[in-house]
Parts: structure tokens; C-alpha cells; sequence
């Protein structure tokens, strides 16, 4: 009988050390301690004005859980409003969860290139993690900005920034990656600016996602950056609604770097307003951007497009190409048409049949 008490004892000091392992945030003041937890979940609580929910240098192997409302405090600043950064972390989004930014606050129509200071929202630097399943609503300008991670999933998050359509919504960028082997999967956005923007990194898989009201998928911009390198990125299975454009890579003018193997492959547009497919190596980061010549700095290699297709906007253009430097492309498939705005095959290898820019 005494050995039996002693196993209960045991099993139940072992039961008390897990329980003590979670810990529940119902302010940002509980942070601090939060971090030292290998559980953490944020309940329904504010984030004070000015402040960033800081979860950095988390113990390896925290989960950290999303389970009630989040909001944040109004004031102008540039963020971000959350900061996560950890190895072997997993964030998860338990149902009905919103991080609800409210960033009808901020939004003027300028975004991040005028006017009122705005927070960006979601910033992480993580290694061999998860992100799953969180709603957002309403970000003042950038979205997730994936930064310096490696062997990263983000699956089943949704992006809701609808609201910006009317509301003066700008540069809230759904997912900014400056990163490696990222895999971004199953998700839903719509905002008003590039629904993935990849501007340096390697090895980033983008599928299954639906992108509405923004600007498209885009590698780039490339060329404003020390680093301007993009190589090994796939975007498939994915749809392009009501957006200015469907799939695009932008190179900044007189810049230096490289494009290399990216493959976009069964992308269905729809309701493209201005470009269904645009490559071009004259970007300038503002209005009235393509009226340069290219410059041939930032090469285009081994590019891959495959069954692309959809409808653009009668008064847009199909497909636009504007480059100096490009080689290696292989296109299939390709069926973009309604624009009647001439298209432009302008330094497309010779691999690939013109014919793509006489599509109606």
C-alpha cells in the first residue's frame, strides 16, 4: 500500500508541473512573465497605445495560443503591434479568434507614404515554426513581415482588410517575406496592396491561397535592398480577384541583383483591373513607375509560367513585359484576355511565343 502512494504522489507532483507550464495573458503586463512558459495564451485584453506585444526570444518549443479578441490602443507610430521570435515556436489561432487592429484609424489613403505614422502589424524572425489558423482585421499598413526566418509554415490565416477598399486602406501588404524555406499555404486576403511581396530570400512556396482587392503576387520589389537576390519560389494552386494585378515581378531601375527560378503555375484571375501578368525591370516606387527604359541589372532567369489564366478589365493590358536582361523562360498555358490595351513583349526571351501579347 505505501509503495502504491508513493507512485499516486509522483504522477500527481508531475500533473502539477504541467498545469504550472501554461500561463493565461489578460494583459501586456503579463508578458514578462508569459515568456517564461513554454504555453502561453493570450486571452481578450488592449495592448496600450504605442506598445508592442513583444514575445521575442521565446524558449524553445513555446506554443503560444491566440484565444480571445485582441486589440490595440490608437496612437501614431510604426509598430509593429506584435513582435514574435523563437525557435521551434508554434502560434496557433483557436476558433474564434480576431486580432481586430481597427486600422480605420489611421488610414488616410497615403499608407506608409504619407500622412498619418502607421503601425505595421505582425513582425517574426523565427526558426523551424508554425503560424496556423489566426483572423486579422484591419491592419493600419503592412500585414506579416517575414523576416530573417528559416523553415517557416503559415497556413489558414485570414487577412481582412476589406473595409480599406472604402475606408482609404493603403500599403497594408498581406505577407512581406525576406526570408528562407517559408512555406505560406491555405490562407485568405484581402487588402490593398501585394497580397505576397517577396522581396529577397530563397526557397518560398505559395499555394492555395485566394488574394482579393490588392495588387497581386509579386517577387519585388527588387533593387532597394543590400541583398537583392529572390531564387526558388513556386506560387501555385492560387486565385488573383478584383485586383490591380495578377501576377507580377517588379525590378527597381539601375539596380543590381538576380531572379532566379520562380514558377508561377495554375493561377486563375479574375476581374484584373490593369495588368494580368506584368514583369518589368523600370520600377520606381511611384506613380507613372514604367516610363523608363529597363535597365538590364537584375536579371530574370529560368522563369516558369504555366497555366495562367483569366480576365482582365477592358480598359487593362493582358501581359506586359518591359526587361533587358532576361534568358531561360518556359511559358505553357497561358490564356489572359479581355484587356484592349496593347500588350508589350519588350525584352522577352526568344523561347517564348510572342503570341501571348496578341491574346484578346
Amino acid at each position: 500500500m505505501a509503495r502504491m502512494r508513493r507512485k499516486f504522489t509522483i504522477i500527481f507532483l508531475i500533473w502539477l508541473v504541467g498545469i504550472s507550464d501554461c500561463l493565461d495573458v489578460d494583459d501586456v503586463s503579463d508578458i514578462k512573465t508569459a515568456k517564461k512558459s513554454e504555453l502561453i495564451s493570450l486571452k481578450t485584453f488592449e495592448v496600450p497605445a504605442g506598445v508592442t506585444l513583444e514575445l521575442t526570444n521565446l524558449l524553445p518549443g513555446t506554443v503560444v495560443e491566440f484565444d480571445g479578441i485582441l486589440t490595440f490602443g490608437y496612437c501614431e507610430w510604426t509598430g509593429p503591434l506584435i513582435k514574435i521570435s523563437g525557435v521551434n515556436v508554434s502560434v496557433v489561432g483557436k476558433p474564434g479568434n480576431l486580432i481586430n487592429c481597427e486600422g480605420e484609424r489611421w488610414w488616410d489613403g497615403l499608407g506608409t507614404n504619407g500622412g498619418k505614422f502607421k503601425p505595421k502589424f505582425f513582425e517574426m524572425t523565427l526558426n523551424d515554426s508554425t503560424v496556423t489558423g489566426l483572423n486579422v482585421k484591419n491592419s493600419p499598413a503592412h500585414v506579416f513581415s517575414i523576416r530573417d526566418c528559416s523553415n517557416v509554415n503559415v497556413t489558414h490565416v485570414k487577412i481582412d482588410n476589406s473595409e480599406g477598399d472604402v475606408k482609404g486602406g493603403h500599403n497594408t501588404d498581406g505577407f512581406d517575406v525576406n526570408s528562407q524555406n517559408v512555406r505560406i499555404s491555405n490562407c485568405w486576403v484581402h487588402n490593398q496592396d501585394d497580397c505576397l511581396a517577396i522581396n529577397m530570400g530563397s526557397d518560398v512556396v505559395f499555394e492555395d491561397t485566394v488574394c482579393i482587392g490588392g495588387h497581386g503576387i509579386s517577387i519585388g520589389s527588387i533593387g532597394f535592398r543590400p541583398n537583392n537576390i529572390v531564387e526558388r519560389v513556386t506560387v501555385k494552386h492560387c486565385e488573383v480577384i478584383n485586383s490591380t494585378n495578377g501576377i507580377r515581378i517588379k525590378t527597381k531601375t539601375n539596380a543590381t541583383g538576380w531572379v532566379n527560378d520562380v514558377t508561377y503555375e495554375d493561377v486563375l484571375l479574375k476581374n484584373v483591373s490593369q495588368y494580368g501578368i506584368l514583369i518589368h525591370g523600370n520600377y520606381q516606387n511611384r506613380v507613372g513607375n514604367m516610363k523608363e527604359d529597363p535597365t538590364p541589372g537584375v536579371p530574370i532567369t529560368n522563369l516558369k509560367v504555366s497555366n495562367v489564366r483569366g480576365t482582365v478589365d477592358p480598359m487593362g493590358t493582358n501581359v506586359y513585359v518591359a526587361l533587358a536582361n532576361a534568358s531561360n523562360w518556359t511559358w505553357t498555358n497561358i490564356e489572359v484576355s479581355g484587356g484592349s490595351m496593347e500588350s508589350t513583349c519588350q525584352g522577352i526571351p526568344i523561347e517564348v511565343n510572342t503570341e501571348i501579347c496578341r491574346q484578346k
